[in-house]
């Protein structure tokens, strides 16, 4: 131990190394601090030394340490342990080297030894394990599989030569190392050196100032050379080349990393690819013209719906009112208006023609109206089944509801209603109240009057719902999953996966297997529901996101509408003959209406009877084209 308290602390760190290194420098090493430590003046002469030693009581133990370059006093301590060291003994004189021995283990045989105790019982009974190894074994050597008795073949230890020259014929070749010499393609050869890398090159090879500074700002990847060239009177005054070893180390990079193998390519024509498709005039009707404009809305008209006669198109606006237009001749012939700046965010007429009921979805509530239009019968017809039903109270009359304005009904919902869709049978139908936690969709019963939450649980917010026409299924669409649900079994009955962001819209085939789906991301997804749970194919023709999509009744056609302002019609034709895919060919683009406040095509819906289509946009207008 150095008590460095009073004294700077002088210890040198360079280890064990020959003093003598340090003989032309000022220093002799470093200290623990990392600074150098200055050698001392050492000028006594021969004189000197011997003076020093008779008048020097320590001399005689005086050292001179060479790590530091000073005298160094022995203490007392260190006296002793040299002079143990010089008489062989321990360094520690509290070490006892005659102590008597300690048998840890005894040689005698004890009883119970520690560490040989008896087996445990479990050890004697058969093991499980092994046993079902042992029947393994017995079943492979009953089928054939496990050959016994049979002694191994020893492979042959002796090196295989490959000849890389010789003839196929003549010697027979696995077609694996046929393959592998057929495959291989040897690594390019380095270029060789011209005169430009001689040591001596001639002038016109040497660049100019210029040059070599146009060469010094130019990228590695851009020079022509990847050296300047230089000229050198004698071959042994060319230095070692810098580059050197990054080039090899390059090289060797190149040829480990860098596949080289022969590829097999295909010359292929590039109309082949594109399949074959019947042309569009040959799939006819399909709407292509427009033929009439229905104007009046004073607001973005966000939802439209054709009845079940096609007579008659209502139509909802952001200014809150509700018109209904005669197909015909674009008159409007009934004007409903529900509230001021309250936006109509979804209506639909009751699909059962012997009923005339509109169902308008108007922020938290859902009017039922009897707009009193067409066929009076229908329309009193329908006035008698709502008066039928009969509220049971105790001790109460009956309360029939105000016929104010064609109102028949309004439901009342805890948030605002998002989309309302009618059952085929005009009884039930269902509305999307999002944000609503778990209650999120509700059925409605229009006979009875019942109202019912059918889902306990809501994964994801709802975006849309949807009846199967002839089946007892529910679709109901989150942002990224459309879950199919059957409601007589009240289970989960499929899941499909829409590779998409976010769901805007759906639609389904009149025949019930297949089903369109469009998104806020461009795409519309084709459902094969018997082929798989993921899209059978996926179109991408609108530049904006897709607001709307349906199937035609009768005619093999879908549209999607989105907000680049554009229709898509397709024709979309489904097969009796279930190993036949449906036939898809995109045969229409639609355009007249503007895109405003970047909202295009907003709500489309076909004709029951025509191949005509409707649609709404941000601009007021509804549009017919057939």
């Amino acid at each position: 131990d150095h008590d460095t308290s009073d004294e700077e602390d002088s210890r040198n760190t360079v280890g064990n190394i020959p003093m003598q290194w340090y003989d032309d420098f000022p220093h002799i090493g470093y200290n623990l601090d990392g600074k150098p430590i200055a050698k001392p003046i050492r000028n006594k002469d021969e004189l000197d030394k011997f003076l020093n030693k008779m008048d020097n009581p320590e001399y005689w133990r005086t050292i001179f340490d060479k790590t530091t370059g000073r005298d160094h006093v022995l203490t007392q301590e260190e006296l002793t342990l040299i002079n143990r060291v010089q008489k062989g003994s321990f360094y520690d004189a509290s070490y006892d080297p005659y102590e008597p021995y300690v048998d840890f283990f005894t040689h005698e045989k004890m009883i119970h030894p520690v560490s040989n105790y008896p087996e445990h019982k479990r050890s004697f009974t058969p093991s499980l394990v092994e046993k079902r190894k042992v029947g393994k074994l017995v079943h492979a050597i009953k089928m054939g599989w496990l050959k016994v008795g049979q002694p191994k073949k020893e492979e042959d230890e002796e090196i295989k030569f490959y000849d890389l020259w010789a003839d196929v014929k003549t010697e027979q070749k696995s077609h694996s190392e046929l393959a592998r010499q057929k495959m291989h393609v040897p690594a390019p050869k380095m270029k060789l050196p011209g005169h430009e890398g001689s040591y001596n090159p001639a002038p016109e090879f040497l660049p100019t100032e210029e040059e070599i500074a146009q060469w010094k700002e130019d990228e590695p990847e851009d020079r022509k050379l990847d050296f300047v060239p230089q000229k050198h009177d004698a071959l042994r005054r060319v230095p070692q080349y810098p580059m050197f070893i990054q080039e090899r180390f390059a090289r060797c990079l190149d040829l480990y990393l860098c596949p080289r193998q022969r590829k097999m390519k295909f010359n292929v024509n590039p109309d082949d690819l594109i399949p074959e498709l019947p042309k569009p005039r040959d799939l006819r009707p399909f709407p292509t013209v427009q033929a009439l404009c229905y104007r009046g809305h004073q607001a973005m008209v966000r939802t439209i719906s054709v009845d079940a006669t096609g007579q008659w198109l209502a139509s909802g606006s952001d200014d809150g009112i509700v018109r209904v237009w005669e197909v015909s001749t674009a008159r409007c012939v009934r004007e409903v208006s529900l509230g001021k700046n309250q936006p109509i965010k979804c209506l639909a007429w009751c699909p059962n023609p012997s009923v005339c009921l509109l169902a308008i979805a108007v922020e938290s509530t859902v009017v039922i109206l009897n707009p009193y239009i067409g066929d009076r019968l229908v329309a009193t017809a329908t006035d008698n089944l709502l008066q039928s039903f009969e509220e049971e109270e105790e001790g109460g009359e009956e309360k029939r509801p105000e016929f104010r304005d064609g109102q028949r009904l309004v439901i009342t919902h805890p948030k605002v209603v998002s989309k309302v869709t009618w059952h085929a049978k005009g009884d039930y139908f269902a509305a999307v109240v999002p944000n609503n936690g778990n209650a999120q969709v509700f059925l409605h019963q229009l006979t009875k009057r019942r109202s019912q939450n059918p889902f306990s649980k809501c994964k994801g917010a709802v975006q849309s719902v949807l009846f199967h026409p002839n089946r007892p299924f529910f679709f109901v669409a989150t942002q990224r999953y459309v879950r199919v649900y059957n409601l007589v079994k009240q289970q989960l009955s499929k899941k499909l996966f829409s590779n998409s962001q976010w769901i805007s819209s759906l639609s389904i085939h009149p025949g019930g297997d297949n089903l369109i789906v469009g998104s806020y991301d461009c795409r519309l997804s084709w459902f094969d529901m018997d082929l798989s749970t993921k899209p059978y194919r996926t179109m991408r023709y609108h530049k904006r996101a897709i607001r709307a999509c349906c199937f035609h009744r009768k005619y093999p056609i879908f549209a999607s509408a989105g907000d680049d302002g554009s229709i898509v019609v397709s024709h979309g034709m489904v097969y009796s003959d279930l190993m036949q895919n449906p036939l898809i060919v995109p045969v229409k683009v639609l355009k007249g209406h503007k895109v405003e406040r970047n909202l295009g095509v907003l709500d489309c819906c076909f004709h029951p009877h025509q191949p005509w289509i409707f649609s709404s946009a941000a601009d007021n207008t509804i549009r017919l084209f057939s």
